[in-house]
């Protein structure tokens, strides 16, 4: 199986101005995006930007890379707006049909990425978004008439409601509009941040890897999306131990600090990527393939999306490995090595 894993940062600019802009990853330039039915986006927002309310055709989830964002959801079939403020750091799972806003109440900017799912776009590997309003959306889409019979208005309010935004994506706001400033409901049901499952200890540190993994297990909502996120950070030279998916899960890999190598190894022993990474590099791990990563110097960061809400791994190095579960006999006639040698190698795992 060849397929193209090379790192790369977003080839397509779908919208960029002074409001911010929206980036994507292609299949052009990633096909293994489109392989394993994947799709990668990144959001900046200027201050005072909004993005304006849509849906997507896909299940997503949101990593707030830097600065403060305010965040509205409505859920199909739900009439009450949650409104949410997100930090640096925090996860907001998206479902497929849920309309959201995102609005930089800031000073400074706000970059947001998204990872998922493409099983149901129309625009395979990439995210479909259906918008509201603007040049783009669903009321310009309707004819004035039905606009006016729908909603009970007279020909010149239909018009002022379907064509007034002439903006399609995104659209810089005035003080004059008071935005939420404040959330709703409980953020702690529909926002994750990794750092404060790392501060508690529960997923540990070894060997200089700090990491910590939302799943369905300690967020119950990724049950309806599909997905799962881990957040990795590798200390300066440190690697990360080998892994595999043992459920069929695809992971797809986005660096938001510092640089690296990732090796992946695919069917037959092929070595399918060694590849130096950095920052704004994204990249496929299909599924049932052996990875594992070496930071550089500075180290290195890096959020992840699994096409599993509750993904199983399995280990190559490390006291749950294989090698660390196989006997001695049955681990020296596997590598066709000296007892000695066995026996040194099961104690250095």
């Amino acid at each position: 199986m060849e397929l193209d894993l090379s790192p790369q940062v977003a080839d397509s600019t779908v919208y960029e101005g002074e409001e911010g802009g929206y980036y994507a990853w292609t299949p052009a330039k990633s096909p293994a995006i489109l392989h394993a039915s994947l799709a990668a986006g990144k959001l900046v927002l200027r201050p005072r930007t909004f993005a304006l309310p849509h849906y997507a055709a896909a299940y997503k989830i949101g990593y707030v890379v830097q600065g403060t964002c305010t965040v509205g959801l409505i859920f199909p079939n739900d009439p009450q707006e949650k409104i949410l403020i997100i930090n640096q750091g925090g996860v907001i799972p998206v479902s497929m049909g849920a309309i959201s806003w995102w609005f930089n109440g800031g000073d400074s900017d706000i970059t947001i990425i998204f990872l998922g799912e493409s099983s149901q776009s129309y625009n395979p590997g990439q995210f479909d978004y259906f918008f509201q309003t603007g040049s783009l959306g669903a009321l310009a889409g309707f004819s004035t008439e039905l606009i006016s019979k729908i909603y009970c208005l007279n020909e010149s309010d239909s018009k002022k409601l379907a064509n007034s935004q002439t903006n399609a994506l995104l659209v810089k706001i005035g003080e004059e509009i008071n935005m939420p400033r404040q959330s709703n409901c409980e953020t702690k049901d529909y926002v994750f941040y990794f750092d404060d499952l790392i501060s508690s200890g529960v997923n540990g540190s070894t060997s200089g890897v700090n990491h910590a993994e939302l799943t369905a297990k300690n967020f119950p909502f990724l049950d309806k999306i599909g997905l799962s996120a881990s957040l990795v950070r590798l200390e300066p030279n440190s690697v990360l131990d080998p892994y595999y998916s043992t459920d069929g899960s695809h992971q797809i890999i986005y660096v938001t600090k510092g640089s690296g190598r990732i090796q992946i190894v695919g069917l037959n022993g092929n070595q399918v990527l060694d590849a130096r990474v950095q920052k704004d590099h994204a990249l496929v791990v299909p599924k049932f393939f052996a990875a594992t990563q070496l930071a550089g110097e500075h180290g290195m960061e890096y959020f992840c999306v699994f096409t599993s809400p509750r993904p199983i791994q399995g280990q190559l190095a490390g006291n749950k490995s294989a090698w660390k579960a196989l006997s001695l006999p049955v681990l020296q006639a596997a590598l066709n090595v000296s007892p000695e040698l066995a026996k040194l190698f099961k104690s250095k795992i």
